[in-house]
């Protein structure tokens, strides 16, 4: 891990605050970053100071004036350069990845590859912010649209991913012309700091101005700096839906505007038609990838009476091949949660689940020994259960699975929309209209819906992120650019009389 640090530019010690051009002094408040692998100390961040926030988000503001001038292929060239630093870094960046958060190599390895991806996008869209041309009811006027840049843009990012989220955000924020804050989580502050290293020596062979791009860190409080900022007039939040109401509520309060991308609680709804391979493979990587702790996790599975007990047979013999282990070993299937707070969510959940009725299935427990010293390893579980218990209606950020049965597709869709959240849903089958039925209106009430895929992950080409309590925000693809820039419509008169709309005169 030597090696890794050293090459992304990471000391012993380092700073949290960065306007791109600098790294600021560090200072005594510092923030330890912890492996949940091995329970071992990586590195320690200086949290940002008062001071030093302001200094910052006035250097963006100054960095905005000059940027937003840039043209938008040129700003779209910075980004395709910072796309093949990644690819340079991309296995040293993938390890960090997952030794300071815990998933797993292979999973690491592909958060950096979404980055190079997003890159890639906005590399495209660089020459594609396009407007619309409309029809005026006036003769001799032009009416059109165009869209400029925000200004600066309030990234906040959680732990689970460390840096794919935040690319998501900025490479498009950036090809819009606008300049971004990064408040990284300070559960995985190295991997703010590696990515901040890399872009910083991108901009200075291109000569960025100072503040494009800034880094900032620390707890809630440095987040509260940013949200209740008048001169940040977008704030892009990922986390849990607690965090996205307090978020939300103190940015539209100053009547700013926000993304919020929050909670999960996905089903898989697994139907008489359903591949019960394919229905295996993406219900098991869905509910125990990255121990559980993705907004996208499959945490129920909605199963038809008829194929209950060969698909619940199924999961339980494939849950009892996982391997549990150090996430770097690419032949373990699972790693850590990401601290002993998270385990204690874990078993409470497991507690709630066995108070309100429900059947273990599959135990859980926190693993000791060799191994897992971190005390952050826990046993992915599942658990039957009925819809009706409270337990089903939250979100427990760790690898619990419930499985319930239905009867009607009717009522399998009422139960997965029967939750506070919104984010990503699938259904398993091989029939034509119960595929669709699910695509419908009266289907999937979710922002993903999938068919013959589970509910975990997704490809940057499509706009991500889910209704109800999961924010309807929407991050990476498809016009989910447009939410980093506002709307101008454009009027030019080029007759030599001056007619009103709707026909309106007025003579003197």
């Amino acid at each position: 891990m030597e090696k890794i640090l050293k090459e992304l530019g990471l000391a012993t010690v380092n700073s949290g605050s960065s306007t791109g051009g600098r790294w600021f002094n560090v200072n005594d408040n510092l923030i330890e970053s912890y492996s949940p692998v091995d329970g071992k100390l990586i590195g320690k961040v200086s949290a940002t100071t008062k001071e030093e926030y302001e200094t910052i988000i006035a250097t963006a503001e100054t960095a905005y004036k000059e940027w937003r001038m840039t043209p938008g292929p040129l700003r779209g060239e910075i980004v395709r350069q910072y796309g093949n630093a990644l690819r340079e870094h991309k296995e040293a960046l993938g390890k960090l990845v997952s030794y300071e958060m815990g998933k797993s190599y292979q999973e690491g390895l592909g958060e950096v590859q979404e980055m190079i991806d997003i890159c890639d996008f906005a590399v495209g869209l660089s020459r594609q912010l396009y407007g619309l041309t409309m029809q005026s009811e006036r003769p001799l006027h032009r009416m059109y649209e165009q869209w400029h840049p925000l200004g600066i843009v309030g990234i906040i990012s959680a732990f689970n991913f460390p840096v794919a989220v935040w690319a998501w955000n900025s490479m498009i924020a950036l090809v819009c012309g606008d300049v971004c804050v990064w408040k990284g989580s300070e559960k995985t502050p190295l991997c703010s700091v590696a990515c901040q290293n890399i872009l910083a020596k991108v901009f200075e062979a291109n000569s960025v101005p100072e503040g494009v791009s800034c880094v900032i860190t620390g707890d809630y409080k440095v987040g509260e700096w940013l949200t209740n900022d008048t001169r940040v007039p977008l704030i892009s939040a990922t986390g849990s839906t607690r965090m996205g109401k307090i978020v939300g509520a103190a940015v539209a309060s100053r009547m700013g505007k926000t993304l919020l991308e929050l909670g999960g609680n996905n089903a898989i709804i697994v139907t008489p038609h359903a591949d019960l391979e394919v229905t295996t493979v993406g219900a098991v990587f869905g509910a125990v990838g990255t121990a559980g702790q993705r907004c996208t996790s499959t945490r129920r599975l909605i199963i038809h009476e008829s194929v209950y007990n060969k698909v619940k047979d199924n999961i339980v013999s494939a849950y009892k091949q996982l391997r549990i282990g150090d996430p770097l070993d690419e032949n373990n299937h699972v790693g850590p949660l990401i601290d002993k707070d998270a385990v204690k969510n874990y078993l409470n959940s497991i507690e709630k689940i066995k108070e309100q009725g429900g059947t273990m299935l599959v135990e859980g427990g926190v693993l000791e020994g060799s191994g897992y010293d971190s005390g952050c390893y826990v046993r992915p579980c599942i658990a039957e259960v009925r819809n009706d218990m409270a337990i089903v209606q939250h979100e427990t950020f760790a690898p619990i699975l419930y499985l319930m049965r239905y009867n009607e597709l009717e009522d399998a869709v009422a139960m997965q929309n029967d939750v506070p959240q919104g984010l990503s849903s699938a259904i398993m089958t091989t029939n034509l209209r119960e595929a669709e039925l699910f695509l419908s209106c009266a289907g999937s009430d979710c922002g993903i819906a999938n068919v013959n895929i589970g509910t975990s992950g997704a490809e940057i080409g499509g706009a991500f992120g889910g209704e109800k309590e999961t924010g309807g925000g929407r991050e990476s693809g498809s016009d989910a650019w447009k939410a980093y820039m506002r709307r101008q419509t454009n009027t030019i008169n080029y007759s030599k009389e001056l007619p009103l709309a709707q026909g309106i005169k007025f003579d003197f």
